[in-house]
């Protein structure tokens, strides 16, 4: 069965790949004070992780900035912390098609939105999240080193020694958007 599923994903990123190079989206990196709108990828099967995402969520409405999350859960049925939150919609297996790409709605919405920046916080690479951040608008997409940079969907690859915390993640990502200066250089007379 391994070997049929192994297939399938061999024959996922071969469509997913003819998707991506007809993609045309506008590149712009930004210091985090302009940024106003974050969607965030998540392998929502990490369930310890939702603290530190709802806590990520409650620093960027602070600040402003709109969050909207979008998981992956491997099962049919979401836990109930995951229900009721507005600003978190998650693809359930069901809603994958036989080469796991995402049927669903919220995963089309989420993919046309133009946020300023995607966070991918899909650290084993599965499939229906890397699908949805490959094809995402989003002006910025930010995510870990891989070994392939190439064909790495990011435009800003944070590198941390595994196993990857999330919190630490974030706090990266912010520490290096913070960097960035998006002023304009203004030259002495």
């Amino acid at each position: 069965m391994e070997l049929f599923r192994n297939i399938r994903l061999k024959i996922a990123h071969s469509r997913l790949c003819r998707k991506s190079s007809k993609l045309r989206r506008k590149v712009a990196i930004r210091n985090l004070n302009s940024i106003k709108s974050i969607g965030i990828v998540w392998d929502a099967s990490k369930q310890e992780d939702f603290p530190v995402l709802v806590r990520f969520y409650q620093n960027m409405m602070e600040r402003n900035t709109a969050v909207t999350i979008l998981g992956y859960f491997p099962g049919a049925v979401l836990p109930d912390k995951y229900t009721a939150l507005r600003y978190f919609t998650c693809i359930k297996k069901p809603e994958l098609d036989f080469f796991f790409t995402p049927k669903s709605k919220d995963a089309d919405t989420f993919i046309q939105q133009t946020f300023d920046m995607l966070i991918d916080i899909n650290f084993e690479k599965v499939f229906p999240l890397f699908y949805v951040t490959t094809l995402s608008n989003a002006s910025l997409k930010v995510g870990l080193t891989c070994p392939d940079a190439e064909t790495a969907p990011f435009d800003l690859m944070i590198d941390i020694r595994k196993p990857v915390n999330v919190g630490k993640y974030l706090d990266e990502v912010i520490h290096y958007l913070n960097l960035i200066n998006s002023e304009p250089v203004k030259t002495a007379v």
